[in-house]
């Protein structure tokens, strides 16, 4: 498999790693039978993630695809961040192979769990803001490069 750049980059130096203690907001995704679990923590200030980290267990792409999440979404406001696909992380890895691509979902839903996570501490309902969070991975068949 060939990794872009930018992907070998994140892999080996991932940006934002760790935890946030008293979170605003914790998404865990992911299925130990696939091998990839994502774990994110935001903090947000008056809309605004002020600050974003991830522990991902899984292999090289499932850690890029965390690192550059986090990138792309702090700073920004919950609603910029809820713009945030799979596409647009893959974009900005320049290209992940098609064995890949899965690690991209689940970061783009690592993110969406944590916003949603936060909408539900504010008491508010997530569903209209951050829609169904369906997880990729049944375990079964899910399209991940792992035999399930």
């Amino acid at each position: 498999m060939i990794y872009s750049e930018k992907v070998m980059d994140h892999f080996a130096n991932p940006r934002n790693v760790g935890e946030i203690e008293n979170a605003d907001g914790i998404g865990e995704v992911g299925n130990a039978k696939c091998g990839d679990i994502m774990k994110m923590y935001i903090k947000v200030d008056n809309g605004i993630i002020t600050d974003v980290k991830f522990k991902t267990f899984g292999c090289g792409a499932a850690i890029a695809t965390s690192s550059i999440a986090t990138e792309m979404i702090m700073g920004k406001s919950i609603e910029e961040a809820l713009k945030l696909t799979n596409k647009a992380v893959v974009e900005a890895l320049d290209g992940l192979p098609p064995a890949k691509l899965h690690c991209s979902v689940l970061a783009e839903e690592a993110m969406k769990a944590a916003i949603s996570d936060y909408y539900k501490r504010q008491g508010i309902d997530p569903a209209p803001f951050v829609g169904e969070i369906t997880p990729h991975c049944d375990g079964e068949t899910c399209g991940c490069d792992v035999n399930h």
